[in-house]
């Protein structure tokens, strides 16, 4: 305590200016009870007032412009924005590759108790490489994650996403990989290496590997081909009939169960059906845990198909080949696009042999799924989900599945209540 009174602190003053307000408020309260000097009582407990009012305001000032010299002028907003998602729901997102970083963007705006469950089947670039070299679980996926959900300057997101061109053994790295890597050698293990990585972006929430086994994905083809790594499977153009992991014995980490378990709300998707989304509920326990849960099951189903992977495929048939590969009860709601897009994008896509996802949504209807209908698409050079408006819908759903759980437990109270 007695720190704070070392010179230069520049807190001494003010300290001291603070004391002496308590002690004029202090006199001036007496003088105003004992009615000796009301008037001037009250004049001093107004001296009193400002200068503690001041003296706190310089003591704040000192703190902030040492821990956030450059953000002084935004503590108010942080501190508000800081409680405000300390109290959001708890989200998982489960998934990889570009979708859930574009879902972890909107989601950071409505809570900061996300975990975002990260597929680890990745075996292609720098990742791919890194994987290989050093026998240790693909970052590229988490990197993007971490970034996603970052709190930190904008130039060290921009750092973590730089990729080197230079010819040479750096060719084609990423430097937030690279850093993984190194904080991976610095303490041993891949779990710690992400929760340090993440303290260093001040990311708003948990980025967690789905499994830290060495996995590899494997397709079997109509064909009856079968393609082994995630980089290989959308080459092929025979429609895939199922997803393998190998080893197939893979257990999921404890800290994915637990978040699935506790979970609010659990989104699955955006992103590739196959080599993003499903790696995922292969892994062992995954699946299991999401049949347990009680909280909206979320799947967001893409905009578009994807060449060589979802050829043809509808909403009820990406739905259909999730529950294939995990259980019917992993899934509680489908959310689906209805937002428009612009004829010059779709002639694009087609040229590239994608088109939009039929909307069988009766089908899924059927089945027993909630479907949700929402725009929550973005159509400027490419066609993409809208961060916050599809954050904004995933709230919307769990607000009303919290409200309708507060009903149902009034309704079996009062029925408890008649029954005694």
């Amino acid at each position: 305590m007695f720190k704070w009174l070392y010179p230069g602190m520049r807190v001494k003053r003010w300290v001291f200016l603070c004391c002496f307000g308590i002690i004029l408020c202090s006199m001036g309260f007496v003088l105003t009870i004992t009615e000796i000097q009301r008037t001037s009582g009250s004049i001093v407990v107004l001296i009193g007032a400002v200068m503690v009012a001041v003296s706190v305001r310089k003591i704040i000032k000192s703190v902030v412009t040492v821990l956030l010299p450059q953000r002084e002028n935004e503590l108010v907003n942080i501190m508000y924005q800081k409680r405000y998602l300390e109290r959001g729901p708890k989200i998982v997102a489960i998934g990889g590759g570009s979708g859930l970083s574009v879902l972890l963007h909107g989601l950071k705006e409505f809570t900061s108790n996300i975990t975002a469950v990260v597929t680890v089947a990745d075996d292609g670039g720098s990742s791919g490489r890194l994987r290989n070299q050093f026998n240790m679980p693909p970052p590229g996926d988490i990197r993007n994650c971490l970034v996603a959900l970052a709190d930190a300057e904008p130039m060290m997101s921009d750092l973590f996403q730089f990729r080197f061109q230079e010819s040479g053994e750096l060719e084609g790295h990423n430097f937030g990989n690279l850093f993984i890597l190194a904080m991976l050698k610095v303490t041993g293990d891949f779990e710690k290496a992400i929760r340090e990585s993440s303290k260093i972006l001040a990311i708003r929430g948990r980025v967690i590997p789905s499994t830290l086994k060495k996995v590899a994905l494997l397709a079997q083809h109509r064909n009856g081909t079968q393609t082994e790594g995630e980089s290989n499977i959308s080459k092929v153009a025979s429609p895939i009939e199922h997803l393998y992991l190998k080893p197939s014995l893979c257990a999921a980490t404890e800290d994915a169960l637990e978040a699935i378990e506790n979970a609010d709300a659990v989104v699955i998707g955006p992103g590739s059906l196959y080599t993003s989304l499903l790696p995922n509920l292969l892994v062992d326990g995954i699946a299991a845990a999401l049949a347990r849960s009680n909280a909206p099951k979320i799947y967001v189903c893409n905009v578009m198909t994807q060449p060589h992977e979802t050829d043809h495929l509808s909403v009820f048939d990406h739905v259909n080949a999730i529950v294939e590969h995990s259980r019917p009860e992993a899934l509680s709601h489908v959310l689906v696009n209805t937002g428009p897009i612009p004829q010059a994008l779709l002639k694009r896509y087609a040229d590239e042999e994608a088109f939009p996802v039929a909307m069988d949504v009766s089908r899924i209807r059927n089945l027993g799924y909630t479907v949700v209908e929402a725009n929550v698409v973005s159509c400027v050079d490419t066609v993409r989900h809208n961060p916050r408006r599809l954050s904004k819908v995933i709230a919307d759903v769990v607000n009303t599945s919290k409200k309708r759980a507060a009903m149902d437990e009034r309704k079996k109270r009062a029925l408890y209540a008649r029954l005694r």
